[in-house]
């Protein structure tokens, strides 16, 4: 199981810029609403755009989706570490509870 984050401890890192965010919602979820900087990344797209958007297997990369009911984030994550990713975490409560405690989010 992938290691998971704090809503704390992704916004530090969002903004010392230490952290590759996934949107693993991705399409119109993504362009309605995201974290700062999240990039769009689906499971079913992992395997063809990682190499490219993630380089660095050793890079610092936070999934999340909605909400700790969806289980998009994890599936991301779980395909990202079984191709080699080393430095892999969950935001588990998703952008619902990000918004929620007034944190900002792009459209």
């Amino acid at each position: 199981m992938t290691a998971l984050i704090t809503r704390e401890e992704l916004a530090k890192e969002i903004e010392a810029g230490t952290v590759i965010v996934l949107d693993a919602l991705g399409g119109e979820y993504y362009a309605k609403a995201h974290l700062p900087g999240a990039l769009p990344l689906v499971e079913a797209d992992v395997d063809a755009q990682a190499p490219t958007l993630l380089p660095d297997l050793d890079a610092a990369i936070v999934t999340y989706c909605s909400d700790v009911s969806c289980p998009n984030s994890q599936q991301v994550a779980g395909r990202l570490e079984r191709l080699g990713y080393t430095n892999v975490r969950k935001y588990r409560e998703g952008i619902r509870d990000w918004s929620e405690a007034g944190l900002p989010i792009e459209p």
